[in-house]
């Protein structure tokens, strides 16, 4: 008799996601949310969800108001403080 059950992932039919893991879509979800983005409204939502990922990244690179002078590590190494 086991004493601890694995837990299935929780979701609905309908939420779409995308396993970082098994680089797919799946519905559900099947994988655990560690290895999964989600939830989309759509399944092609769910299968752009790498490329909308690195856009937000790059936002988020480029977005002066996260880098302030002198808070920022350049080519020679860590700011001086």
């Amino acid at each position: 008799m086991a004493l601890f059950r694995a837990k299935k992932p929780a979701g609905k039919p309908g939420e779409w996601f995308y396993c970082i893991e098994h680089h797919k879509v799946e519905e559900g979800p099947e994988c655990p949310a560690k290895d999964r983005f989600g939830p989309y409204a759509t399944r092609e939502e769910a299968q752009r969800a790498m490329d909308t990922a690195a856009e937000r990244n790059l936002q988020w690179d480029t977005d002066p108001r996260w880098h302030d002078k002198g808070d920022r590590d350049d080519e020679d190494g860590p700011a001086a403080s």
